[in-house]
């Protein structure tokens, strides 16, 4: 087959598409369903627990092992999660200021003119209802709903 041929640039195309397919699907983000879930070493209960999260915490899907999905926080810790604990329902975290006792602003518009309604700690977790030029609006389990700077948010 020549470089040039019809053939070899379909072929070449095909191969791309199909890597980027599978990347993409590795990129997949999903939180928390339910309370003290477990974050485990390893795909299945007899490996130890990392960490637990609750509901809603926002994580990174990596990659699939039977029922159990490899996933890495907003601090970049990874491991293993049982599948009917993960949900597609987007949901961020405030991933600035830690180990600092200072706050995000939570507004009433998308921009730093509109009047603050609430403040987040490090690590504080969000439900997305919808994001604009650079801003996420926000709901917390609170009820307080509002607009935080995309930049100081991770997940989706």
């Amino acid at each position: 087959m020549q470089i040039s041929s019809p053939k070899f640039k379909i072929t070449i195309l095909v191969l791309f598409l199909s890597f980027f397919a599978v990347t993409c699907a590795y990129s997949k983000m999903n939180s928390i369903k339910g309370d003290k879930v477990q974050l485990r070493s390893g795909p299945g209960t007899k490996y130890s627990s990392k960490w637990e999260y609750g509901d809603g915490f926002p994580l990174k899907v990596l990659t699939w092992k039977g029922s159990w999905v490899k996933v890495k926080d907003f601090e970049n810790d990874t491991g293993w999660v049982y599948k009917q604990f993960l949900a597609p329902t987007p949901h961020m975290i405030v991933k600035v200021n830690k180990g600092k006792k200072k706050k995000v602003n939570i507004r009433s518009g998308p921009g730093t003119n509109y009047k603050i309604v609430g403040k987040a700690y490090y690590g504080v977790v969000f439900k997305t209802l919808v994001q604009q030029k650079g801003w996420a609006k926000v709901k917390h389990e609170s009820g307080l709903t509002g607009w935080v700077k995309r930049s100081l948010l991770w997940g989706f």
